[in-house]
């Protein structure tokens, strides 16, 4: 069997959405982002328990404008436009979701919600979009129960 190159994968923007990833795996897919010449955007989430923080998070990581209203419905019409972050494809890291996660996951679930129709829009117009999750591996086997 061919090994598959994870740049194939990612420069596919049918393929692009939300998805938790093995954290051993998170530099890599970076670094294969990069060459495809991919913003790559780390968004650390460590510490927060809250929507309200964890939006603040992804504007100061993805620099949103001005307008930002600091609610999901801004948060999918930031990640709709990006036209002051322009590139060939996005991949989003977001760091360190567990507590946030397990503190809110009904707004974590609507978070995963925005990130995969970011994903069908920006694939409509020819442009993958990745947001990734890394998790050690224990915490993916716990997901995959």
């Amino acid at each position: 069997m061919m090994p598959i190159d994870v740049r194939e994968v990612l420069a596919d923007p049918s393929q692009g959405g939300a998805y938790f990833v093995d954290a051993r795996e998170s530099d890599a897919l970076a670094e294969a982002a990069q060459a495809l010449d991919f913003a790559v955007v780390r968004i650390e989430l460590a510490g927060c328990g809250s929507k309200h923080r964890a939006l603040e998070r992804f504007a100061q990581a993805l620099r949103f404008p001005a307008w930002f209203g600091g609610n999901f419905d801004a948060l999918a019409d930031s990640l709709g436009d990006l036209s002051w972050l322009r590139a060939r494809g996005y991949v989003l890291l977001l760091e360190h979701t567990d507590m946030w996660r397990q503190a809110d996951d009904e707004n974590f679930a609507t978070l995963l919600d925005i990130l995969n129709e970011a994903a069908v829009v920006w694939g409509e117009q020819g442009v993958p979009f990745w947001a990734l999750m890394p998790l050690p591996q224990e915490q993916l086997d716990k997901l995959a129960i």
